[in-house]
């Protein structure tokens, strides 16, 4: 599955993520802070949906209540099966 996401709150403007079997294959973002993301994005290919979460979600952005990172779990929450 490919989750296209919005972020809200961030400098981010648009989330490209695609999944198989509960497994980040790609992440493409655009806007943001582009080293600090593409670095992220690396280090989250691969590891299972639930752990990326797990590792970023909460995460803060100066004064702001949300970050890119936690944008990210966000999106991520859409490719966990619904109980």
């Amino acid at each position: 599955m490919t989750i296209e996401y919005t972020p809200r709150g961030v400098c981010s403007r648009f989330f490209s993520i695609k999944v198989e079997d509960g497994i980040i294959q790609s992440v493409q973002i655009i806007g943001g802070c582009d080293g600090n993301l593409q670095g992220i994005s690396r280090l989250i290919e691969g590891m299972k949906v639930e752990d990326a979460i797990a590792r970023m979600e909460g995460i803060r952005c100066g004064g702001k209540p949300t970050s890119c990172p936690d944008q990210i779990a966000k999106a991520l929450h859409t490719a966990l099966p619904q109980a």
